[in-house]
């Protein structure tokens, strides 16, 4: 029997980000890409989603990740993952300073005016 040595094309890759995890061995990625306006020259980003096959459920949502095309694994999805290269990072939300009432300048309703839901006095002469 005679072997044949074929080696494939060069598979496209893409680094991409992380949008969503909500399916199983599913993964949706952005990859953003900049591209010259034909006729005004401005820099314009360019967006596109894809659907990425991901075996061992690695990426979480926010990785930065490569990507391969490969043969169609199912209607949507054309593409696999190949590494994450930088794991989201966790960053703790900085809490909002609490204003406390008693330091807030308060009008009576008559000085606020009917658009801050104060009453006008009918005044009678």
């Amino acid at each position: 029997m005679e072997q044949k040595n074929q080696s494939r094309g060069k598979r496209k890759e893409r680094s991409a980000v992380v949008v969503s995890h909500n399916m199983r061995k599913t993964i949706v990625v952005k990859v953003e890409r900049r591209v010259r306006h034909p006729v005004y020259g401005k820099e314009m980003k360019l967006v596109k989603k894809y659907f990425v096959h991901d075996e061992k459920d690695e990426a979480k949502v926010g990785d930065r990740v490569v990507i391969a095309e490969t043969r169609p694994l199912s209607k949507l999805k054309r593409w696999r993952l190949v590494s994450v290269v930088r794991p989201a990072t966790s960053m703790p939300r900085q809490a909002e300073p609490v204003q406390d009432s008693s330091t807030q300048s308060q009008k009576s309703p008559a000085e606020s005016g009917p658009a801050a839901g104060g009453k006008i006095e009918d005044q009678q002469s």
